[in-house]
């Protein structure tokens, strides 16, 4: 049995292997040594102008604390540090979160002198320490990109006084990544990281005056966009937190284009129209994002911003049947629903196993939610994160409806995943079904929620069908601010909200119990939470189990 796993894992990753793939790992060396031997740009770079005037906001306290030395993100701190992209035993997020120097923005944030002496010296230490080493991380092309936008973007601001040896070395440096970059850039695989290369090469050609690469760099985004961004505005690896860097990263580049003076494609305004209004129907009433696929809440103040300056009004719609979601409103009551299969080969890194999983929120508190997307500075929740039982929805003998690549993408995944959407009185239902879990033919999961017009009640039935004396386990996780307790008889759960909203969770056709489980949807943080479990078997190849979720008058 182990075999055939291991067999299958190989096979799946194999069909991922491509001759650019192979290419890339070959001249990968070659490209980095051509851009070594640029030691200082033919007389000046001619860095015309900063060409993004509007950098994002950062956080003042956390620039605070880089000026000290103390480097934290994803949950880890790294003390008295001046060259904290060296540490040993930090995760390749931790390390890539470090080298793309978006930590930037924090320091810009606090607006001293000091700071501005602090950056010049951090990126000259960078440029001693790491730009001719063989780490890998620091030289990604995604990660190059990000640290092109950001040197560029911050430009103006730490070179102010600065001296002429900084500035030698700060457009050596540049030029070189830039050189890099165009070298590997037909070698990058299919996937959101050609968009951070393409946004770096873009500005790198605005602050050079190059029209003619400009319009290279421009038509490659425009070919990415058409294949990325999917007609209802949802992104193909149906991750929201990947949305919403998309959106970001299209701001920034219209931003660029706008500041130096060049025509912005339709596609980008289009694509920014079409994306702001899928962001909104990701959001719970609290701001953030609902946990689908890899994504976390991220901050709800930033979202705000980027919607922001994306200028899109559009309000969300209901259904999204090119990335497979529902959004189920009534009063206060928010329900969100997956309903599409895995996402296609080298878009499906990362992804999560959790087929017809749901949330729910009301008003500003989240409910029932999926376990999240930890990525911190250690790697050790990366792999459960993505099971089927890390979401709120069925779990088949302990299996996950789509098989796990391990550090990869999906390998089995179901014959196909539907849903119909029907609306009266304003009440809604939702009939969604998988055919074929975890690639098993004859094993589906039919599963149904209603959602009543006034939001107190929702209904639920789950069916699996296939085989008979099939362990089967719902599961819906709860948010760490809620408080739930058994009541009565063993069929029911009392949950109380931080603002003392109850509602009572009953369910037939299976036993229930309260578990433990683990919140991670707050970047790198891990919360003790619980769950509730409720437990069947199938008999005659057939099995179900239906639950409510109504209003308790307080």
């Amino acid at each position: 049995m182990m075999s055939n796993y291991i067999l299958g894992q190989i096979k799946h990753k194999a069909l991922r292997l491509s001759v650019r793939q192979g290419l890339y790992q070959i001249a990968l060396p070659l490209f980095r040594s051509r851009a070594r031997k640029i030691k200082h740009p033919k007389s000046n770079l001619g860095l015309i102008k900063n060409p993004m005037s509007d950098c994002w906001p950062g956080k003042a306290n956390q620039g605070s604390k880089i000026l000290d030395g103390d480097f934290e993100f994803l949950g880890k701190i790294i003390h008295q540090s001046n060259r904290p992209w060296l540490v040993q035993d930090a995760s390749d997020s931790w390390i890539e979160n470090v080298a793309g120097f978006d930590w930037l923005d924090d320091l810009r944030a606090v607006g001293t002198d000091t700071a501005r002496i602090k950056i010049r010296e951090l990126i000259l230490l960078w440029i001693k320490t790491q730009e001719f080493e063989k780490q890998n991380l620091a030289w990604k092309p995604e990660i190059t990109g990000r640290r092109l936008a950001n040197w560029l973007g911050h430009r103006e601001f730490l070179s102010t006084r600065a001296d002429i040896d900084f500035i030698n070395e700060f457009e050596s440096s540049i030029l070189r990544q830039t050189l890099f970059l165009r070298q590997v850039e037909k070698l990058i695989g299919p996937g959101f990281n050609r968009i951070e290369t393409y946004k770096g090469l873009i500005l790198s050609s605005l602050s050079i005056s190059n029209k003619r690469l400009l319009k290279k760099w421009c038509k490659n985004i425009d070919r990415e966009i058409a294949q990325q961004i999917l007609v209802d505005g949802g992104h193909i690896s149906r991750n929201p937190a990947t949305l919403l860097m998309f959106l970001r990263h299209l701001i920034d580049i219209r931003s660029a284009l706008k500041n130096s003076n060049e025509d912005i494609s339709e596609i980008i305004q289009h694509t920014i129209d079409k994306i702001s209004p899928m962001i909104r129907f990701f959001r719970h009433g609290d701001g953030g994002l609902a946990l689908f696929n890899g994504s976390d809440e991220n901050e709800g103040w930033l979202i705000d911003i980027i919607l922001g300056r994306s200028e899109a009004r559009g309000n969300p719609i209901n259904s999204t049947p090119h990335i497979g979601f529902e959004r189920l409103e009534a009063n206060r009551t928010l329900l969100l629903i997956d309903t599409g299969n895995s996402p296609p080969i080298n878009f499906d890194i990362g992804s999560h196993a959790g087929a017809l999983s749901f949330e729910m929120s009301v008003g500003k508190e989240r409910i029932i939610t999926n376990c999240g997307a930890h990525i911190g500075a250690i790697d050790s929740w990366s792999e459960v994160q993505r099971t089927t039982a890390a979401h709120s929805t069925i779990t088949v003998e302990d299996l996950n409806s789509a098989e796990l690549l391990r550090k990869s993408g999906i390998g089995t995944r179901p014959h196909s995943v539907q849903a119909k959407r029907q609306e009266g009185d304003g009440n809604v239902w939702i009939d969604a079904s998988l055919t074929g879990y975890g690639g098993n033919k004859i094993v589906n999961h039919h599963r149904r929620i209603y959602l009543a017009a006034n939001g107190n009640d929702v209904r639920g039935e789950d069916k699996i069908t296939g085989k008979d004396s099939q362990k089967f386990i719902a599961r819906f996780h709860l948010h760490p601010t809620v408080r739930a307790s058994m009541v009565g008889h063993a069929d029911t759960v009392l949950i109380r909200t931080p603002r003392g909203l109850g509602w009572r969770f009953k369910s037939s056709g299976g036993a229930v119990s309260l578990q433990e489980g683990v919140y991670l949807g707050l970047s790198g943080q891990i919360k003790r939470t619980e769950q509730i479990v409720v437990s069947s078997v199938t008999k005659g190849e057939t099995g179900q189990i239906r639950w409510a979720i109504s209003r308790v008058d307080s």
